[in-house]
Order: structure tokens, then C-alpha cells, then sequence
């Protein structure tokens, strides 16, 4: 690896990610071979589980070292400012603004985020960061992928999220039968190699090289970053038509969650929860497939639990059709017997699922862990000998195995390889049911959802239709910083939602010359403004002789964000009118 290099690391769960970052940091010995680094190479690693000194805040534990164990910080007054404010700066990205926090209080998640802050800010020339997107909402993750592409350090991650690895990285290692192959280039180069390379060998399976195309085949039209190719490169990927799949895969899947779906399924109606959302309407219909966005704590998941029937909201009601089997897949996965086998727990739940499709209606206990990456061997082997990413692949699979035809899935991607996550989205693309997803992986939801909702500043819940992509191709026009005064009348900047849609009035009223006069008005205000909060940024951005001052600073820029933020809220109302 030469300097400033920024590489990938793949594999399956237990293939060794995480052991080969923390030899290379030099935690771990290796059982054989060597090391060898350069003398003067500074290292910083971003572990899953993060450990801070005893009695911490947040802002001393980000200020100080954790890699070599260095526990003091620059004594320089000016410098020490300015790292200080910087920090601050970090962990406001990151959404902890509670700096005062002692750190050991904090949820994993948000550990998780301060040891991100800390190898941010570090002046490590290599940044080993493992699973660096798992906790963050979408927009912080791509804030943190713009930030380490610009990023002149080396990087060595471990990371699931397509998207970012695709993005970020300059090559891609993948762990493969106790060996590593390097390709150059970012994960859709290397989804190019690795077909390349199957092609090449006897053995590949028609299954492997499917799944490769259909990836190659996303990736050209589902990604926003990849709008932009060489004439030569889109006609390759072309040439690439996703094959379908086998006939007896169809069979079997086509009616997964489809089967004894009533008229009624769930009646959301007014339903709120003090401090995250209100006013939140929701007829079901068989065949939604809903990805649910936000940040952090916007109360996602608290959603996914009432919509469940296992919280009760503070208002509205929820109503559940007789018909339901729901499947409810949470972030944190419950306990089994650690004498239990795979295949037993699998077993636990049915010994098969009937789709009532063909001759081959069935699908085994056995058959579906196969399809979700659990070996013949692996079947056998004991809850006890999993590691974290199996025992969520295990809970999963006892998810599906009680053939739901409503499916709830809470940040299903954490912990999960590629190819598990392949085998979900296969699932899914055969799921007739209703399909609910709280995630923060973009490329997930691009493959698996047709409608977004999204958690709004204003405590709403906004529907768009289309992925994830669309979703952001919509949000960039709702969210122009500048809008060109003049304009106004020929710009639609936000599509509105379907009948589900809990925020945006049913209709349009017509647009009087009133409106386009207070929309110009507004624009002018919202362009002052930002050009106010710019200069904050810079002021913040410079170095600061006293902490004072910064606070100072910082309480006038999140006022900017306010009021630019309700004035541009007032722009899009009227914008919806005609």
C-alpha cells in the first residue's frame, strides 16, 4: 500500500476483515508471515466497539489520541483553539452537539461517533476504519464519503455500503478463501474484474455470474455517481444484459408474502409521538415497497415498533387486518441457545415454507440457509461459534422462514456482508407482500423499495415516490441553496406525494401575483442569508484564540440555519401552488 492510497476491503462475515485491519494497526500478531512498515507512518483505527479513557467527555475524548495510547493534547494556545473548534465542527456533522456528555453514557451508536470524529481529526497518515458507515443516517454518510474522498491520507476500510466503497476507494482487497486478491479501481471496476475473472474460470456458477450482472446492470442506471461515464464503459455494461433468474428460483419465490393478503392490512390514522412526529396517515396496500429515511433519533424505528403493534403511539390509532402475518426484524437480535444448530433454529420456526407455485411449492429449512450463505457444514455448527454478522444472518432467516406477507426490516444491512446482502435483495425482489425498511444504505434501497418517506425537520413525514436515487435527485431542487430571482414561476422544486402522503395538502391552490412577490422577496432574504452563514463557516473554520468566541460563533451560525431553513420552508409552500 503507497502513501495516500484509499483502499476497500470485502468479504463474507468471518473471512477476516477486521482481524487483517488490526494486524496492519499492529493489535494483533499474525500467526505467520511479517509486517513491515515505514518508521514514521502515524496510524489511527476506528474499531466497531471503541474504548475512551475513564471520566471522558466527549469533546477530551475526540481531542485525545487512541491509537498509540498518546493521552495529551497540543499545549500551543492557538493550535489547541483551533482543534478544539474543529472537533466541535466534526461532531456537529456527525450530530453530537452535547460535547459536555461523558462518553461512556452514550449509546453504541453514538460512540461509534466520536471515535469517527477522533480518527478525523487525527494526524494519522494511515485512517483504518472499520464499518465507518454502520450508525450513520444516510446524509452523514454521504457527508463523510465527500470528506474522505478529498481526503490526502491513506485509508484501508471495511465497509458494506456500495456506494461509498465505489466512491471512495482507489482499490478493492477482497478476503476470499483465505486469500487476497487486489483490484485496481472502486467496486464497480472490480464487479467488472470479478466477471472477467469467472468468466475465465471452469467452475464459476451460472447463479455467481447472474448476480454480478444484475449488479453491473444496477449500478448503470440506479447510482446517482455514475451518471456521468465513458462512451466505452456504457456500452461494456450494455453488452452485460442482466440475464433472469433460473426458472426454478421464479417458481418458487414469485408468490413469497403474496398468499392470504386481505383487503385490509394496516390503518395508520393521525398516529404521533411527542418530540418525533405527528399527524402520520397510512392505508396499506399489498405490493408497497417503503424505505424509511432520516436522521438519527427522528424516531424511524419508533415508527416501525407502532406500525408493529409493539409500541402504542401518544396519538391516532393503528388498526391491523385479521389476514397479517407480520415479520419484524430489529436491530438488535435476541439471544438463542448457544447449543442450538443453525439449521435447529432455522427449524424452530417451520420445516418449510409453502408458496403454492408448481411441483416445487416448497422451500426447505435447509434449502433457504444454503441461499443465505450457511454452508452444509455451517448448518451444523453451534450459535455459540457465530460470529456477530451469522448470528444476525441466523435471526434474519427465522424472520422469513415464517413466510410474512408484511415485512418490517430495521437497518437490515448493519454487520452483513455483499453477499448477503445479494441474497436479501433476491428475496425481496420476489417479495409480494408489504415491505417496510428502515436504512441508511443507499444502495439497498435503490434495489429494493419504490417509495421513500422521509422524516422532515418539521417533525412530518414526507412520501416521494421512486428509490433512493429519485429521492435525492428530488431533494436537490426542493433544497437549491440560491434559486435564480426571475425564475420562480417555471421552477416546480418538489413532487408531491401520493394519497399516503402525511404532510402535503390534497391539491394545489393557483399561485396570485401575491405569491410570486413574496417568493421573490424570500429568495432575496434566503441568498443574504446564506452569504452571512458562509462567512460564519469561514470565521469558525479560522483559527480562534478563546473557546468564547467559538460559542459565540457557533450559536449565531445554527440561528442562520434556522431561519434560513423556515424561510426556505415559506419558498416551498408557495412553490407548491400553481
Amino acid at each position: 500500500m503507497e502513501a495516500g492510497e484509499h483502499i476497500g476491503i470485502i468479504g463474507r462475515n468471518g473471512a477476516g476483515k477486521s482481524s487483517l485491519l488490526r494486524i496492519i494497526a499492529g493489535l494483533e500478531e499474525p500467526d505467520s508471515g511479517s509486517i513491515a512498515r515505514r518508521r514514521d507512518t502515524k496510524f489511527e483505527y476506528l474499531n466497531q466497539n471503541p474504548v475512551f479513557a475513564d471520566g471522558h467527555t466527549v469533546l477530551q475524548a475526540v481531542l485525545h489520541h487512541s491509537t498509540t495510547g498518546d493521552t495529551t493534547v497540543v499545549k500551543q494556545t492557538d493550535a489547541y483553539w483551533q482543534r478544539e473548534t474543529t472537533a466541535r465542527i466534526l461532531l456537529g456533522k456527525l450530530g453530537m452537539n452535547n460535547t459536555e456528555a461523558d462518553v461512556h453514557t452514550l449509546s453504541g451508536g453514538q460512540r461509534k461517533r466520536v471515535a469517527l470524529a477522533r480518527a478525523m481529526l487525527s494526524d494519522a497518515d494511515l485512517l483504518l476504519l472499520d464499518e465507518p458507515t454502520n450508525h450513520l443516517d444516510a446524509d452523514t454518510t454521504q457527508w463523510l464519503q465527500d470528506e474522505l474522498v478529498s481526503l490526502r491520507k491513506g485509508i484501508l476500510v471495511v465497509t458494506h455500503d456500495r456506494y461509498f466503497l465505489d466512491a471512495v476507494c482507489t482499490r478493492i482487497a477482497e478476503l476470499d478463501q483465505q486469500r487476497i486478491l487486489m483490484y485496481d479501481g472502486g467496486y464497480e471496476k472490480y464487479l467488472e474484474r470479478k466477471e472477467s475473472l469467472l468468466q475465465i474460470q471452469e467452475a464459476t456458477s451460472a447463479h455467481a455470474r447472474n448476480t454480478l450482472r444484475r449488479e453491473l446492470a444496477w449500478l448503470a442506471k440506479g447510482a446517482r455517481a455514475q451518471r456521468k461515464k465513458q462512451k466505452s464503459r456504457i456500452d461494456w455494461i450494455k453488452q452485460l444484459e442482466p440475464e433472469p433468474p433460473s426458472s426454478s428460483f421464479r417458481d418458487i419465490e414469485i408468490e413469497l408474502g403474496h398468499r392470504f393478503l386481505g383487503g385490509k392490512i394496516i390503518d395508520a390514522e393521525n398516529v404521533g409521538v411527542k418530540g418525533l412526529f405527528h399527524s402520520f396517515r397510512w392505508r396499506a396496500q399489498p405490493g408497497n415497497r417503503i424505505g424509511i429515511i432520516g436522521r438519527n433519533g427522528a424516531g424511524k424505528s419508533t415508527l416501525l415498533r407502532i406500525l408493529s403493534g409493539k409500541q402504542m403511539p401518544d396519538e391516532g390509532w393503528i388498526n391491523t387486518g385479521e389476514t397479517v402475518n407480520l415479520g419484524y426484524f430489529a436491530q438488535e437480535v435476541e439471544p438463542l441457545p448457544s447449543t442450538a444448530t443453525v439449521l435447529s433454529s432455522v427449524r424452530e420456526i417451520a420445516e418449510y415454507i409453502d408458496v403454492g407455485v408448481g411441483r416445487e411449492r416448497y422451500i426447505s429449512a435447509r434449502e433457504l440457509c444454503d441461499r443465505f450463505g450457511f454452508s452444509a457444514k455451517q448448518q451444523n455448527a453451534y450459535v455459540q461459534t457465530l460470529s456477530g454478522g451469522e448470528r444476525r444472518r441466523l435471526a434474519l432467516l427465522r424472520v422469513l422462514m415464517s413466510n410474512p406477507n408484511v415485512l418490517f426490516l430495521d437497518e437490515p444491512t448493519n454487520d452483513f456482508d455483499i453477499v448477503t446482502l445479494n441474497a436479501l435483495e433476491d428475496y425481496l425482489q420476489y417479495f409480494k407482500g408489504v415491505l417496510l425498511i428502515v436504512s441508511h444504505d443507499r444502495a439497498f434501497l435503490d434495489k429494493t423499495v419504490t417509495t421513500i418517506w422521509s422524516f422532515e425537520a418539521n417533525q412530518r413525514i414526507r412520501e416521494f415516490p421512486g428509490n433512493y436515487s429519485d429521492y435525492l435527485e428530488k431533494t436537490e431542487i426542493r433544497n437549491a441553496s440560491k434559486p435564480e430571482p426571475g425564475a420562480a414561476q417555471d421552477r416546480k422544486p418538489r413532487a408531491t406525494g401520493t394519497g399516503t402522503d402525511s404532510s402535503d395538502p390534497v391539491g394545489k391552490r393557483k399561485r396570485t401575483p401575491w405569491d410570486e412577490k413574496k417568493m421573490l422577496e424570500l429568495e432575496e432574504k434566503i441568498t443574504i442569508l446564506e452569504t452571512e452563514k458562509a462567512e460564519l463557516e469561514q470565521q469558525l473554520a479560522s483559527p480562534l484564540t478563546h473557546y468564547t468566541l467559538a460559542e459565540q460563533l457557533a450559536g449565531q451560525l445554527a440561528a442562520l440555519s434556522g431561519q434560513i431553513e423556515h424561510l426556505t420552508e415559506q419558498w416551498l409552500a408557495l412553490s407548491d401552488s400553481e
